[in-house]
């Protein structure tokens, strides 16, 4: 707990065998309360490591996608009793020993929102990213930057904290199951009016580290590029987008509810 708040720290786990023991060792259990590792159908020991480790463990029969995954996550953790929610993943590309670091602005209402930036202190480079997945990261954020008005380092870590309220709120079931429900989520939170915050955060890229293959990641791009256009149209109320609409889905809901 921090200032009384309970933290859950949610593991979106795929093929993560090699790392995940890494990854779980270096939290910080005096300041985490839960552990959650939602298995996206692995083709490794990710679950029969998971369960020695006495992880809580969620295991989806068929691969569901990341953003699947994560909303896995998140139904559970608006299921517990957790104030704070982060999205750690197995992979060790994130170091875990930053999470009170990121927890603590939400905890003492500082921040809704917080994001652990690999641009900050340039250490994507430092940490190995490849060099033309560190310039696409920065023109894509500085184009989204541009086109909704916020002034983000980045908009593509996988290392991030959320207020309950934020989970709770989001039209969240209305997003991608894929790479892009990330940046979706961004999107959304700087749509409704939460407030975020950033924290420099080492990254390593090495190969048991999860990465999309260069083609996903041209999808993943044009993705990002046209949910920012649809930000626009939101905002301008020139259209109704689901995923930028109040009474979109939230997570558990069907489309059948609304």
């Amino acid at each position: 707990m921090i200032n009384n708040k309970k933290i859950l720290a949610v593991m979106p786990a795929y093929n993560a065998e090699k790392t995940l023991k890494k990854t779980y060792e270096e939290i910080d259990k005096q300041f985490v309360d839960d552990i959650l590792v939602v298995d996206d159908a692995s083709k490794d020991n990710t679950v029969t490591l998971a369960a020695n480790l006495g992880l809580t463990t969620i295991v989806h029969q068929r691969n569901l996608g990341y953003g699947g995954n994560q909303k896995t996550c998140h139904r559970y953790a608006l299921k517990t009793e957790a104030n704070i929610i982060v999205m750690l993943h197995p992979d060790y590309q994130y170091t875990p020993k930053l999470i009170p670091a990121l927890v603590c602005p939400i905890a003492y209402d500082v921040y809704d929102i917080m994001l652990g930036s690999r641009i900050l202190r340039n250490s994507a480079l430092k940490g190995g990213t490849p060099l033309y997945k560190y310039i696409s990261n920065r023109i894509l954020t500085s184009i989204q930057n541009i086109l909704i008005g916020t002034k983000l380092s980045e908009f593509h870590t996988g290392y991030r904290a959320f207020s309950r309220e934020v989970i709770e709120n989001l039209p969240l079931e209305e997003n991608s199951d894929d790479f892009i429900f990330d940046n979706q989520m961004i999107l959304q939170a700087h749509f409704s009016g939460y407030r975020i915050g950033e924290l420099s955060c080492p990254t390593l890229y090495f190969k048991e580290a999860s990465s999309i293959n260069f083609f996903r990641s041209i999808k993943y791009g044009l993705g990002c590029l046209l949910n920012s256009l649809l930000f626009i149209f939101a905002n301008l109320r020139i259209f109704k987008i689901n995923i930028f609409n109040s009474r979109g889905r939230k997570l558990g809901e069907n489309r059948f509810q609304k």
